[in-house]
């Protein structure tokens, strides 16, 4: 089954760390942009980091930049989200999304999401 798989989520401290992993099954990322999205309770799905297709460009939302940071492992078909420094309004599940780059519309998996909790 043609599908992204995210895995990592876990509870952690305020300050800690957690490194959550996207990884592509039956297909391979080499033409798709990924991102990373979190969806808080009552609260709608934000977009949290990106990486294009070669992995030469990201981008990160205002509310994680400097803290966290998205990169690919091409020869795994890994998409990694290493989370630092994290904060209780990380709180959220996140999902890996990835878009080809050139049929959008047509090759748009989403997974089903990991739970992360940053918690005293």
């Amino acid at each position: 089954q043609v599908q992204v798989v995210e895995s990592g989520g876990g509870s952690v401290q305020p300050g800690g760390s957690l490194r959550l992993s996207c990884a592509a099954s039956r297909f391979s990322f080499n033409l798709y942009r990924v991102a990373w999205y979190r969806q808080a309770p009552g609260q709608e799905r934000e977009l949290v980091a990106t990486i294009t297709y070669t992995g030469g460009s990201t981008n990160y939302s205002d509310s994680v930049k400097g803290r966290f940071t998205i990169s690919r492992d091409g020869g795994r078909n890994i998409v990694y989200l290493q989370m630092n420094n994290l904060k209780a309004e990380d709180t959220a599940v996140y999902y890996c999304n990835a878009v080809h780059r050139w049929r959008p519309g047509q090759f748009d998996y989403w997974g089903q999401g990991t739970q992360v909790i940053v918690s005293s």
